[in-house]
């Protein structure tokens, strides 16, 4: 599967009648990311706050431009993972800070559709790459 922008995971998302089927959606783009290989699985690279484990690596390439490798042991967090790659991977750090993910969270319905342990897991991990990107 070609990587998804943020915007027509959004539209996807909108095709499905019910919670089922987006979960279900969900859940295929977590698996349609590489998995991390075990020796990067450390850590230092855990996400605090998250209830499943999530490993991210965050990186900046060519001086300005970011990206990050991560995991998860949970399905549906692979998932929240695959839309965090379609909003930031590959942007520069000024493009980062106009990235609004709370309205994209708002608009897939995840605010509402997701428990309140998944919906912190998903905002440490917008944390852990805001933090990155700052630095």
């Amino acid at each position: 599967m070609a990587q998804e922008t943020l915007e027509e995971i959004i539209k996807n998302f909108d095709l499905f009648d019910d919670w089922e089927e987006r979960y279900a959606y969900l859940i295929d783009l977590g698996r349609s990311l590489s998995t991390l290989d075990d020796t990067l699985k450390k850590d230092e690279h855990l996400v605090r706050g998250c209830t499943s484990k999530v490993w991210l690596i965050p990186e900046i390439h060519d001086g300005d431009v970011f990206s990050f490798k991560a995991d998860s042991d949970a399905h549906i967090v692979r998932g929240l993972v695959a839309i965090l790659i379609a909003a930031y991977q590959g942007k520069t750090l000024s493009e980062l800070a106009q990235i609004d993910i709370d309205a994209a969270f708002k608009r897939i319905g995840m605010d509402q559709h997701l428990s309140a342990n998944r919906r912190n897991g998903f905002f440490s991990m917008v944390e852990v790459i805001k933090a990155y990107a700052q630095k």
